[in-house]
């Protein structure tokens, strides 16, 4: 076998062994309906339970604000839903950004179908939210602020917790779409004032097929499935119980070692960006240098398409994207690289690499080795780079 090196962790990550370890019993011995009065189903329902403690624990939230879902759109979708659709006599106004995820964006498009108003924030040319756009856009019928935790493309963190105190003084519910910062950066709601967040599983080492909406206290909430009483009667069906203990054993391990992931992740990162930075001109890094992921680089390569880029370093035994695996095989750029300002031509040639800390110095080596090859030839053969490079 050839050699393989992951760098695509924030398209979805492997998931962990002991995870799939204190799964597997859920699926062949202990399959009895949590719903169930006999013991045998007892147990699967204790089992719920204890991961629903284990994710409140690990945001400071209570074991009733925490929502299991089916991963982080649906959380999304439904966070939006529960916040604007009451009172539909009324005029009613949100907030998110222009480079939230299309669970978001396209969400947002359909309640504007139902006569919602929204309001899309500018970002600065790293991602960053205009906070004054924000307070500015501010309505009397303004229902809700959604913004990103962390962008997945370019890996900036917003100032949630200065969103949310604008939000909590006004009044409104503030939800974060945390699927790329939960279990990668710590998370307080209440030191955020965050009101919802949505996270998901397999971008933590865990199953796919499963996350959580985490709801506080007080919030009303509309049933996001009608039917049985499951989830407090508000997202009815048979529990995924494998799903759910692989997500609470997931959340469980990534606590437990955040702070020694995080310094790896960062060491790991920014040994890259300095590399390919340094050694492979007419690159530049997009997103924040302060403010961002541990495991996130994201860089444009001009005068290079970034699909060809993808196919030769495939070729090579690399896996990377180009932007969020959602949008894989849009034919536009990316609508993040536009919203911080990229040219087109620029945006086209953009990769992103996100690590995890089982990668090694090694394996970032022969990335950038590999790299500065493919780039070079590439651009040989791009009449722009050559016209370029005779004018200087």
């Amino acid at each position: 076998m050839g050699k393989f090196i992951y760098l695509d962790n924030a398209a979805t990550t492997q998931t962990s062994e002991r995870v799939l370890k204190a799964m597997l019993p859920f699926y062949a011995r202990s399959y009895g309906n949590p719903s169930s009065i006999y013991d045998f189903g007892e147990k699967n329902k204790k089992a719920i339970i204890k991961s629903r403690e284990i994710i409140a624990k690990s945001i400071h939230a209570s074991t009733e604000e925490i929502f299991f879902t089916s991963g982080g759109s649906e959380a999304d979708n439904w966070a939006l839903q529960i916040a604007v659709n009451k009172n539909k006599s009324e005029k009613r106004h949100m907030i998110t950004t222009k480079i939230e995820h299309h669970a978001i964006l396209n969400t947002c498009k359909n309640l504007e179908k139902q006569n919602v108003g929204v309001t899309y924030l500018n970002v600065d040319e790293t991602g960053m939210v205009n906070i004054e756009q924000l307070k500015r856009s501010i309505t009397p019928y303004t229902k809700l602020i959604s913004i990103m935790f962390a962008n997945n493309e370019i890996g900036t963190i917003e100032p949630i917790k200065e969103i949310g105190k604008i939000a909590r003084e006004r009044n409104i519910i503030f939800h974060t779409d945390a699927v790329q910062a939960f279990g990668h950066v710590p998370i307080d709601v209440d030191e955020f004032y965050i009101d919802m967040m949505s996270a998901s599983a397999h971008k933590l080492n865990g199953p796919k097929g499963v996350g959580f909406l985490y709801i506080r206290k007080g919030i009303e909430i509309s049933p996001m499935i009608f039917g049985g009483g499951q989830e407090k009667g508000k997202r009815a069906g048979t529990e995924n119980v494998p799903g759910i203990v692989g997500l609470g054993e997931a959340t469980r391990l990534a606590i437990e070692r955040i702070d020694q992931r995080y310094k790896r992740e960062i060491k790991l990162r920014d040994y890259l960006i300095k590399r390919i930075l340094n050694e492979i001109p007419y690159t530049r890094l997009n997103g924040s240098t302060q403010n961002r992921l541990p495991n996130n680089v994201n860089i444009s390569f001009q005068f290079v398409e970034g699909e060809n880029l993808l196919v030769l370093l495939d070729m090579a035994g690399i896996c990377a994207s180009v932007a969020s695996a959602c949008s894989s095989g849009a034919s536009s750029p990316s609508h993040v690289l536009s919203a911080i300002g990229l040219p087109d031509e620029i945006a086209y040639g953009t990769l992103r690499l996100t690590l995890s800390e089982h990668n090694t110095i090694d394996e970032l080596d022969y990335v950038v080795d590999t790299l500065k090859q493919i780039v070079k030839e590439l651009r040989e053969k791009n009449s722009e780079y050559q016209e370029f490079c005779g004018k200087y």
